[in-house]
């Protein structure tokens, strides 16, 4: 056998630069390709794609000076921003670390995502320093976006002479960020993504989402979270896409907006697309311009789907679903199977391999649950400081998603519940998206969430929480009914509560957690009202 390596150059440094692609480079090639070419839009802010290109190496070589050095973690806490942008770019240009903070979090929680990892310096919106004052982090650098007294200013940053790019070593393996899990079943846990693994997953969107150039995409969800983030925005400016970033999943500013900027694509989870075509002023805004639509974090019900059919008829509609893990995609639902392959997740990405195995780690058989995993390029390095959790998400060179599913003969995929999720009542397991569905068949639900309680009998009962489409009235026991018709009983909720909204994080996923938290004692009570004929 040939010994390889007498045929192979050495690997220097000059060759490793040749090869390297990284996310700051994807910039760079964009502003040298369609320098002139609008880039990013945010209030009043309109930057081409030269002059992010600069704003990033200025701020990048500001931010050397100051201190930061490659692999430093940086944290970046901020609603969506021109600035939020320009940071991420340039950090990943300096080879360091930026890690995005949810700006919902309380000071505790704060606290937890910067010391876990390691964060010693932070980008801040001028809204959330004292949020941030309040976790007593120890920072040797703090930059604040807007004017805060003796913060360093991101403008004066933005003013820096230098705008050549920063002369840094960046490996495509190198990690670039910590993206933090939701923390559903533990602590959030730092998912460490690199260069590599973050352009894989670009590519794998790019084409199985039908990007291009000359799309001008909205962007009304937080930066902060993956899916905005790595889904969209970054692809976005790998291809040379317009990027449009408002401040928030407002119905009226994301109607307002598609027809001011004549946006063609924007991703929103089933939540912000019901609340679209709830809105009262959805039918008086000239929507002819968006041609693609995106959603994941749930299944859209039936329903939902052929309403946007009719009032959006021009716009593909695309369904993703995967995990931070995975940053974030693992499978796409095309727009023509969205309603003969409705309720399921479709097939696995470009670069995604996908199978059940059962909890031995054995493939299981088409048509039986397993726990999803997944082999492919877009997964994480491992978590930040966590080799054990790493080693087990890991185990037999498979990751472990955590969720359980259900492939079909075709190779499509039914998402069953997370582990955490499925009920088991009596013995029987429920699949709390199943009951979901009959629930959303009901002509008065807007939206439902369903999850088990404690039960001294049954030791957990089916419990969903429901919100009626306005001007439309129900009771908790003709939903239990109408959910009796189409379930097997043990699988109609037991308790129906009636309520004005559901508890969601700001990428629109349902919080169940807090809906059990809440609804605890429903069983302990076993009054009418808990029986679904209340209000909440």
């Amino acid at each position: 056998m040939d010994d390889i390596d007498r045929y192979l150059p050495p690997w220097t440094a000059d060759l490793a630069r040749a090869r390297r692609q990284t996310i700051g480079t994807l910039l760079a090639r964009t502003a040298l390709k369609y320098g002139a070419k609008l880039a990013v839009v945010h209030r009043d802010t309109r930057r081409t794609f030269a002059e992010l290109d600069a704003d990033a190496n200025r701020v990048a070589n500001a931010l050397a000076e100051r201190g930061v050095v490659r692999n430093q973690r940086v944290a970046i806490y901020s609603h969506n921003s021109y600035a939020f942008v320009v940071a991420y770019f340039a950090l990943a240009r300096l080879g360091a670390i930026s890690v995005p903070v949810n700006f919902n979090f309380v000071a505790s929680e704060v606290r937890y995502v910067l010391e876990d990892s390691g964060s010693t310096a932070a980008i801040v919106e001028d809204a959330l320093v004292d949020t941030l004052g309040a976790a007593h982090v120890a920072l040797s650098l703090g930059v604040v976006i807007g004017h805060r007294p003796g913060w360093t200013s991101f403008d004066r940053l933005l003013e820096h002479a230098d705008a050549t790019p920063p002369d840094v070593e960046i490996g495509d393996d190198d990690p670039v960020q910590l993206l933090y899990t939701s923390g559903t079943t533990s602590a959030p846990k730092g998912a460490i993504m690199t260069n590599r693994n973050l352009i894989a997953q670009y590519v794998s969107d790019i084409v199985d989402g039908e990007y291009h150039r000359d799309d001008v995409e909205l962007h009304a969800l937080p930066l902060y979270h993956c899916a905005a983030l790595h889904d969209f925005l970054t692809p976005d400016v790998y291809l040379g896409a317009t990027s449009v970033i408002v401040d928030a999943a407002d119905p009226e500013l994301i109607l307002r907006t598609v027809e001011a900027e004549g946006i063609t694509k924007m991703f929103c989870p089933p939540t912000v697309w019901i609340r679209l075509l709830r809105s009262p002023s959805f039918d008086g805004h000239d929507l002819s311009s968006l041609r693609k639509g995106y959603y994941g974090a749930a299944i859209m019900p039936v329903a939902v789907l052929e309403e946007l059919g009719r009032r959006l008829p021009g716009v593909r509609l695309f369904n993703y679903y995967g995990q931070t893990e995975l940053a974030p995609n693992a499978t796409v639902l095309f727009p023509e199977e969205q309603i003969a392959k409705a309720g399921t997740a479709g097939r696995p990405s470009l670069n995604v391999e996908t199978r059940l195995h059962d909890e031995d780690d054995r493939p299981v058989p088409v048509g039986q649950v397993g726990e999803i995993v997944h082999r492919t390029p877009h997964v994480m390095r491992g978590y930040w400081g966590k080799p054990d959790a790493t080693a087990e998400v890991f185990r037999h060179g498979w990751f472990h998603s955590g969720d359980l599913g259900v492939m079909d003969a075709d190779g499509y995929l039914t998402i069953v519940d997370r582990k955490k999720d499925i009920i088991i009542t009596g013995g029987e397991n429920v699949a709390s998206r199943e009951v979901e569905d009959a629930i959303y068949s009901h002509p008065a639900v807007s939206e439902v969430a369903v999850f088990g309680v404690t039960h001294p009998e049954w030791i957990e009962a089916v419990a969903a929480a429901v919100v009626l489409r306005d001007g439309e009235s129900a009771t908790g026991t003709g939903i239990v009914a109408h959910a009796r018709e189409r379930l097997a009983g043990f699988k109609a909720p037991k308790y129906v509560v009636l309520v004005d909204e559901l508890p969601k994080n700001p990428s629109g996923k349902i919080l169940k957690r807090e809906l059990r938290d809440t609804y605890a004692g429903l069983a302990d009570a076993e009054e009418p009202s808990s029986r679904g004929e209340g209000h909440v």
